[in-house]
C-alpha cells in the first residue's frame, strides 16, 4: 500500500546520482515522471524484495524488543528508562538487518529502474558510465533475478552494499522511535492523570496516534542517513562514492543542507502510518497477552483454593 510513496523517495534521492543533474525534481514533477514512463507498474516496482525485508526486520524487531528492554533494567538498573528503550530498539534492528540489507540493495535498485525501456532509455540518455568504462548494472526483471545477478557482479559485497550506512541509518532511528514512543506515552499518561484522571483511551488507540507521531520525528532526524544509503546502494559497482564518509562529504559540498535532507517528505509520509500501525500492533498484542496471562493466574489460584480443602479432608479422615 504504500511502496508507491517509497519508490517516489528513492527516486528523488538517487537522481543526482543517476542523472548527474543537480536541477532536481520535486515530488510533483517524479510522480508525473514515474507514471508517464512506466504507468502504475512503475511505482510497484521491487515489491516483492520490500515486502521481505520488511516481515523479516519486523519479526526480528519486535520479537527482541520486549525480551532485551527487560533483560537491560534488570541486568543494568542504571541503564533503565529511555535508555533501554533506545538499546533494546537498536539491537532488535540490528538482527533484522542481515536480512534486511540484501532485500534493501534488491529493492531500491529495481525501484530507480522502472520499465526495461525507461532504464535503457536512462542509461542511453545520461551516458551512465563507470571508471574504467564498465557500464551500469542491467535491468532486473524480479527479485530472484537481481539476487543472482547482484551476486555474479558483485559477491557478497555487492547484496550487502551499504550495510553500515544502513545500520548508522537504521540503529538511530530504531532507538529514537522507540524513545520518542515511550517518552509520548509517559507524557500523554502524566497529563491524563492531571487534567482527565477519569478519561480512558484504548491502548491500541494511543499506539496508533503516539507511534505515528514517534515515527514521523524519527524519520525525518535520520532522513540524511536515508539518502547517504540510498546513494551507496543504487551506485552498483560505480565508484561514484567510496563509503558512507565521502558520500557524506560529496552531498553536502554539491547539493547543501537540502541534498542531504532530499526525500523527507515521503519518507515522513512512509513511516507515520508504518509506525501507527506497527505500534497499535504491538499495543493490541500486549493487552491480549497480559489478559491471558492473568486469566492464567485467577485458574491457578482457583483451582489451589479447591485443591486445598480436598487435601485436608482427606488427611482429617
Amino acid at each position: 500500500m504504500m511502496h508507491p510513496i517509497d519508490t517516489i523517495k528513492t527516486r528523488i534521492q538517487s537522481q543526482a546520482l543517476i542523472s548527474g543533474n543537480q536541477s532536481q525534481k520535486s515530488i510533483v514533477q517524479m510522480v508525473r515522471t514515474v507514471w508517464i514512463a512506466d504507468g502504475l507498474r512503475g511505482f510497484y516496482r521491487g515489491i516483492a524484495p520490500g515486502i521481505t525485508g520488511s516481515l523479516a526486520t519486523g519479526a526480528t524487531y519486535f520479537g527482541f524488543i520486549e525480551s532485551t528492554k527487560k533483560w537491560i533494567e534488570e541486568s543494568h538498573p542504571n541503564l533503565g528508562g529511555h535508555w533501554a528503550h533506545f538499546i533494546a530498539g537498536a539491537i532488535g534492528d540490528t538482527l533484522g538487518s542481515f536480512v534486511y540489507v540484501p532485500c534493501e540493495v534488491m529493492k531500491q535498485r529495481m525501484q530507480v529502474q522502472g520499465s526495461r525501456t525507461s532504464w535503457n532509455s536512462t542509461i542511453m540518455k545520461d551516458k551512465m558510465q563507470i571508471k574504467s568504462g564498465a557500464q551500469m548494472y542491467g535491468y532486473y526483471q524480479g527479485m530472484f533475478q537481481a539476487g543472482c545477478s547482484i551476486w555474479k557482479e558483485q559477491g557478497l559485497k555487492g547484496l550487502y552494499a551499504g550495510y553500515w550506512s544502513t545500520l548508522a541509518r537504521d540503529v538511530p532511528f530504531a532507538g529514537l522511535m522507540v524513545m520518542f514512543y515511550e517518552t509520548l506515552k509517559d507524557v500523554t499518561e502524566k497529563g491524563r492523570k492531571k487534567w482527565a484522571p477519569n478519561f480512558h483511551v484504548d491502548s491500541s488507540i494511543e499506539g496508533l496516534v503516539l507511534g505515528g507521531l514517534a515515527g514521523g520525528f524519527s524519520a525525518y532526524l535520520t532522513t540524511p542517513l536515508d539518502v547517504i544509503k540510498t546513494r551507496l546502494q543504487v551506485q552498483g559497482s560505480s565508484t561514484s562514492y567510496n563509503g558512507m564518509l565521502d558520500a557524506m562529504s560529496k552531498i553536502w559540498k554539491t547539493e547543501g543542507a537540502k541534498g542531504m535532507f532530499r526525500g523527507s517528505i515521503p519518507r515522513i509520509s512512509w513511516h507515520i502510518p508504518a509506525s501507527a500501525l506497527t505500534f497499535m500492533a504491538v499495543e493490541f498484542l500486549r493487552d491480549h497477552f497480559n489478559e491471558k496471562l492473568d486469566n492464567d493466574n485467577v485458574q491457578k489460584v482457583a483451582s489451589l483454593s479447591i485443591e486445598k480443602p480436598k487435601s485436608s479432608f482427606g488427611e482429617v479422615a
